[in-house]
């Protein structure tokens, strides 16, 4: 599946998502909009054929407007410019909540004229189950406008709603998850077509990897195939180590790939011990003098002048690759006149690693990506530094499994600076 057509399903998928999205929402907020106005409709009706009532039984009239008031979206005044009577209010509500099937729990309060106060009336469950004790009351606030009056409040008014929406609730729940289920398709697609550029730019690197050694191999075979070169002695034993080099070159190149395949199938298997860093390192460097005069490569070594020999526990066999790689690494990518400074200090308690180059640096927008496997800086079309993108790969399954961190910086002044903290070090 090409780029282009990715983007093209990723769009208007992506637009699609939130639409729906966006579309339930709308929905279930008008629903219950519309609900809480037919209930607040359903609750205001039911009130003012109370307050009738109280008015037939006090033989009195009600005011012409304004006899039920919602002051809040769970409580409501009504006016019956007349004495009330607490039982007679409470037979009244609860046989006309039950007429019109308004089955949630109020409590209702009456104002009281000599304490300028709302005197609490009660608290009416729904249902005869749980107990009033346990119900959580609240002070019913006065209305200024009226003298004679009651109110009535819905603690659990929302509950009430949303209970009764339980269908929309499900409903939107089951689009949620289908749209989640979309997404996360979507997400593996993408993830898929990531790894299948990941798995052809390897493919194509090592292609180009392979095909130089194997084109030299193939031609020094050639030449040796020819009967006069064993009448020239130096050219023979020069074709001879040319064949060798290729072949140690492929052999590093395919062991690479085995060692990454090898610790991303079983893991590394750690074997701790003391190990004197500053040795270690020296060593080190001292096998690959040969790669840095091929190379005109400056190395300047600087080791911790506070902790000699500077002991850290660690699997030598897996530091020392981790150095190998990190010199490898500094050497391939600070251009023409490599310099490269390895350092061991202490700092804080821990020990650090340092290697330095005088390359370009890394950008920011790569730093994170780096220690990806098989992943490697973009450069167009030129390929002028070799390896598969196992190295920074294998360094940080090392750093992982020993429990230590890796840090790289790149100073505005150019280079790159990897520093391998290890904490706890031993003296």
């Amino acid at each position: 599946m090409q780029r282009q057509t990715i983007r093209r399903l990723v769009i208007p998928a992506t637009l699609s998502i939130i639409g729906i999205i966006l579309t339930q929402i709308y929905w279930v907020s008008n629903a219950f909009n519309l609900k809480e106005k037919q209930l607040d409709q359903s609750i205001h009706i039911a009130l003012q054929t109370v307050a009738e009532q109280i008015a037939t039984y006090n033989k009195s009239t009600l005011p012409i407007a304004d006899v039920v008031n919602q002051v809040a979206s769970d409580y409501f005044i009504v006016n019956v410019n007349d004495i009330i009577d607490v039982n007679v209010l409470e037979l009244y509500l609860k046989r006309e909540f039950s007429k019109r099937n308004l089955r949630l729990d109020f409590e209702y309060g009456i104002y009281d004229c000599t304490t300028d106060k709302m005197m609490y009336g009660s608290y009416v469950k729904s249902n005869s189950k749980g107990s009033e004790d346990a119900v959580s009351r609240r002070e019913l606030p006065k209305y200024d406008k009226f003298i004679y009056y009651f109110g009535v409040s819905f603690p659990q008014k929302s509950s009430y709603l949303l209970y009764d929406m339980r269908l929309w609730i499900f409903s939107s729940l089951m689009i949620l998850l289908l749209v989640l289920f979309f997404a996360y398709a979507l997400y593996v697609i993408l993830a898929q077509r990531r790894l299948a550029e990941i798995q052809k730019d390897f493919v194509d690197n090592m292609t180009h990897e392979f095909q130089t050694p194997i084109s030299t191999i193939s031609i020094a075979a050639d030449v040796l195939l020819n009967p006069e070169i064993v009448k020239q002695p130096e050219r023979l034993t020069r074709y001879a180590k040319i064949i060798k080099k290729e072949t140690q070159r492929l052999q590093k190149q395919v062991e690479s790939i085995l060692q990454a395949n090898r610790a991303e199938r079983a893991g590394l298997t750690l074997q701790k011990e003391p190990v004197n860093l500053n040795d270690l390192a020296a060593e080190v460097v001292g096998h690959f003098q040969l790669q840095l005069k091929e190379k005109q490569v400056e190395a300047l070594i600087q080791f911790s002048p506070h902790c000699a020999p500077l002991i850290v526990h660690a699997d030598s066999s897996h530091l020392t690759n981790l150095i190998i790689n990190l010199l490898d690494n500094a050497v391939k990518y600070s251009g023409n006149h490599p310099e490269i400074h390895l350092q061991t200090t202490t700092e804080n308690g821990h020990v650090l690693l340092r290697i330095a180059d005088n390359g370009p640096g890394i950008p920011e927008k790569y730093r994170r990506k780096i220690f990806q496997k098989f992943y490697r800086i973009p450069t167009g079309n030129l390929h002028n530094v070799k390896g598969f993108g196992l190295g920074l790969h294998y360094v940080n399954n090392i750093v992982k499994a020993h429990g230590w961190q890796i840090r790289l910086s790149c100073p505005q002044t150019g280079g790159s600076i990897f520093e391998i903290i290890i904490p706890n070090f031993q003296k």
